[in-house]
């Protein structure tokens, strides 16, 4: 017959096992940076939204010129960028350094198909004669779009050097937070433009 003491420290260790795989991913500086970030990105939204109730026949007119397949390839790249990264992250949980780098190359892979569509849209549109002093609606998408390009890049960035640590096998199961922290950078960048995509393309 087991004790109480044994069965109390059975019971404390099913409650406390929980509690710590709860935790958020990567460190606590990342998380701050994300949600100024996300704050950033959502008076940007605001402002939009706002903006286009105000003067709905010029937004109206200013979609008509972007193509809503662009926006949805874009999308779906780096939907898929993420798939493959957040796969990375399960690797390196399980110590296979090598393979967290294979994902993450075809990661960055597919982001670069965002990168060149979001070039080609921009240099389409500037051959139109559309640029940031057009009106009010090209002045709020290239700053938008823009700004979360950039936000691309510095993600890809992030993916690269994880790519090349990963190739020197640094990162251990038991101490993966940067890994993590790069990995949930590049989830929020992701989660941005998801949102973008209808507030610009789709929604009237």
């Amino acid at each position: 017959m087991s004790s109480p003491v044994v069965s109390n420290l059975a019971v404390s260790d099913i409650v406390e096992q929980p509690v710590r795989e709860q935790k958020l991913p990567g460190d606590l500086a990342m998380w701050f940076f994300i949600l100024m970030e996300l704050t950033v990105f959502a008076i940007f939204f605001i402002g939009f939204a706002i903006t286009q109730r105000l003067q709905p026949e010029m937004f109206s007119e200013g979609r008509a010129t972007l193509s809503a397949a662009v926006g949805l390839f874009c999308t779906l790249s780096l939907i898929i960028s993420s798939y493959f990264v957040a796969r990375s992250v399960e690797a390196v949980k399980r110590g296979n350094n090598f393979s967290a780098k294979r994902q993450l190359v075809f990661a960055l892979l597919t982001a670069s198909i965002y990168v060149v569509l979001k070039i080609t849209e921009y240099s389409a549109l500037l051959e139109l004669g559309f640029d940031i002093s057009t009106n009010t609606f090209y002045t709020l998408y290239f700053f938008i779009t823009g700004f979360h390009f950039m936000h691309v890049l510095l993600g890809m960035i992030i993916l690269a050097y994880m790519a090349k640590r990963a190739n020197n096998n640094a990162y251990q199961p038991s101490d993966c937070s940067g890994y993590e922290a790069g990995a949930s950078y590049w989830h929020m960048v992701d989660l941005v433009w998801i949102i973008v995509f209808f507030l610009i393309y789709i929604i009237h």
